[in-house]
């Protein structure tokens, strides 16, 4: 019966990702969302806007600051739990 259960719940999850892809927009569409103006607002604007030296670091430290936060919380906390574990 465990077993089934298993089954039966990949099976959902299995047509699940299928509808899904289906609903996918098709690789090069215009209409895509890959191809919206923000990324070439970021590049054009984001010195001007932000005042940073370069559009790379204006971007990082600006528009995604709050990601950019969270994966060096991540980062360090990798790193403190890896240096508690080597002590030990």
């Amino acid at each position: 019966m465990k077993n089934f259960v298993g089954f039966v719940v990949l099976v959902v999850i299995g047509v699940m990702l299928l509808l899904v892809v289906q609903e996918m927009p098709t690789f090069g569409d215009i209409n895509n969302p890959v191809h919206n103006e923000v990324a070439e607002r970021y590049l054009e604007d984001a010195v001007k806007d932000t005042g940073a030296l370069n559009a790379v670091s204006a971007i990082i430290t600006d528009y995604r600051a709050f990601d950019t936060l969270g994966e060096i919380t991540v980062l360090l906390t990798a790193i403190a739990a890896l240096l508690a574990v080597l002590r030990s």
